[in-house]
């Protein structure tokens, strides 16, 4: 891709405000997961070794926009800013007040983290004067959070457009090459796995897909439209009548193994008692939520065939055990595949472990949106403006910074 990217630029003693994925689940002021944040350390860690004074910024949730974090204290990264000062045993700041406030000097190695960036009034409509405030702070702007590469925002978009330079950083070029490498150059035979509920959020992803794998395995819901489609009662369970005729289309074109037997309850719950049926024995208040044994084993073997997998969504509702064997079973046997495989979103990544294959995945994306988005062809619009920045040779818009919106944070 034509981008710049950090490791090319000369940052000692420059200013860097470096655009990451903070967007991790809490629990009052404790982080659940800090997966994002760990994927952020070697660039943060470059940047330091670089000679960059370093300032973060990033979201979380969705605060409302132009209010004071003290009123939505549960939206603030002071959680994230404490984790990070633990992972990289060096104290980061959280900066609240930062629009329109003239830079300070800082020491090489300085690491802040600037306040969730959405509660911000213009943030999420990419406003050109919250963006030229934002790139006031920087020298140097690096896009870093390909979770929110597929938004048009200010802190992800608009202020690399105004910033003196902007680059990729490695956490975001890693993340492209190794989509890339599935989309662009993989080997065969190649699989792609899509679970998740509905066929109607994944439609652009599987039409994609089915032009470019050998196979295509479903699960979850979206399986369960599949098995209409082919006239099987699916009973009580969720699917989307309104494409079956959709989904049958993509059974004509396209290798598309369909589960022969499932486990079935008559309620969703944790307690529910599960059992397993054949398709063709299904009742009409029967709840299709996993795949049997027999289907996931022949996934499996499935799976074993293959060079090249791409995996996003569960088979079944894996959080509850009565329901996760589909699930486990074939994340095992990604797992034991020698070639490459790569994963993407949050209940799939959420899936990696709890069944503990973490370290046997080729490439697990901190992505959701924009790995969907990526892998249906779209364009990202904060990769587009750093390559439309490098083809420019990086002249940025002049900026005259006017102070505007909620500066507490």
């Amino acid at each position: 891709m034509t981008f710049k990217r950090m490791q090319q630029l000369q940052l000692k003693g420059k200013r860097v405000l470096i655009r990451e994925d903070f967007n991790v689940a809490l629990s009052g002021d404790e982080i659940d997961n800090d997966t994002r944040i760990r994927a952020a350390l070697p660039t943060i860690e470059m940047a330091v070794s670089m000679g960059a004074h370093v300032i973060l910024m990033s979201h979380l949730g969705r605060p409302a926009e132009g209010k004071l974090i003290s009123e939505q204290a549960q939206y603030s990264l002071q959680p994230v800013a404490a984790r990070l000062s633990e992972l990289l045993r060096t104290r980061v700041n959280l900066v609240q007040d930062y629009l329109g406030v003239v830079p300070t000097t800082a020491a090489a190695g300085d690491i802040s983290l600037l306040e969730n960036v959405r509660i911000n009034a213009g943030e999420k409509a990419n406003d050109d004067g919250l963006s030229k405030q934002y790139a006031a702070l920087c020298d140097v702007f690096v896009m870093d959070a390909f979770g929110a590469a597929h938004r048009a925002q200010s802190s992800t978009c608009g202020v690399a457009k105004f910033a003196p330079l902007a680059c990729a950083g490695p956490l975001l070029v890693r993340e492209l090459d190794a989509l890339d490498r599935f989309l662009k150059a993989p080997q065969k035979p190649m699989l792609a796995i899509v679970g998740g509920a509905k066929v109607s959020s994944k439609l652009g992803v599987l039409e994609n897909l089915a032009t470019k794998v050998d196979q295509l395995i479903v699960g979850g819901g979206i399986a369960n439209t599949f098995l209409a489609a082919r006239g099987i009662n699916v009973g009580n369970s969720l699917y989307e009548p309104e494409l079956v005729e959709v989904a049958a289309a993509l059974l004509e074109s396209t290798n598309i193994p369909l589960p022969t037997d499932v486990i079935v309850a008559k309620e969703l719950s944790g307690s529910a008692p599960a059992s397993t049926k054949l398709v063709a024995e299904l009742e009409d208040d029967d709840m299709i939520l996993d795949i049997g044994p027999v289907t996931a084993m022949n996934f499996a073997e499935i799976v074993g065939t293959m060079k090249t997998i791409l995996w996003n969504g569960p088979l079944g509702v894996f959080e509850y055990d009565q329901f996760a064997q589909g699930t486990r079973v074939l994340a095992q046997a990604i797992a034991d595949n020698p070639g490459f495989s790569i994963a993407g979103g949050g209940e799939t990544v959420a899936a990696i472990d709890k069944f503990s294959v973490t370290e046997a995945i080729s490439y697990i994306s901190t992505g959701g949106g924009a790995f969907l988005d990526y892998v249906q062809g779209a364009v990202l619009p904060a990769v587009q403006i750093l390559e439309d920045r490098a083809s420019k040779n990086q002249l940025a818009v002049p900026h005259n910074v006017q102070p505007t919106g909620n500066s507490e944070g």
